[in-house]
């Protein structure tokens, strides 16, 4: 199981993202940063551009935080909200997220560390789409 403590630090992202509802498809460029707010406990902010096909850019902005348990890595939104949980090793699937009538599902992988992958997939009335964030470790850390 990756640790807290090999999450800390600044991370390479890159995202695709392809709306089968819309047909918007985008990529994402920026970086994820995990900082310890805790032995235990790490925020997670991430900055980049959205560049959609149309060539639209957009800046993207999120935060989380993440506690670590002998078991599971418990996600939180920024304001304390549970989003989801998963056990940060090999495959991993991520526990659901309904969001109203959408319905959020994850899947990990950490089977390259320390390049790591999580795929979204919502569904819903509102939404279908795809997204793949694939995170490098970034040139500071090696």
């Amino acid at each position: 199981m990756v640790t807290a403590a090999a999450f800390v630090g600044p991370w390479a992202l890159q995202r695709t993202i392809r709306d089968h509802l819309h047909g918007q498809h985008g990529t994402l460029q920026g970086q994820a940063i995990f900082t310890a707010t805790g032995s235990m406990h790490l925020s997670y902010e991430e900055i980049g551009t959205l560049t959609l096909e149309s060539g639209a850019q957009l800046e993207a902005k999120r935060r989380y935080f993440w506690a670590f348990t002998p078991d599971i890595v418990i996600v939180t939104f920024e304001d304390g909200r549970p989003f989801h949980q998963f056990t940060p090793v090999g495959h991993a699937v991520g526990t659901d997220h309904p969001c109203g009538d959408d319905f959020y599902t994850v899947r990990y992988d950490f089977t390259a560390w320390p390049q790591w992958r999580a795929v979204w997939t919502v569904k819903g009335p509102r939404k279908n789409y795809v997204s793949t964030s694939l995170y490098t470790p970034a040139p500071s850390r090696t």
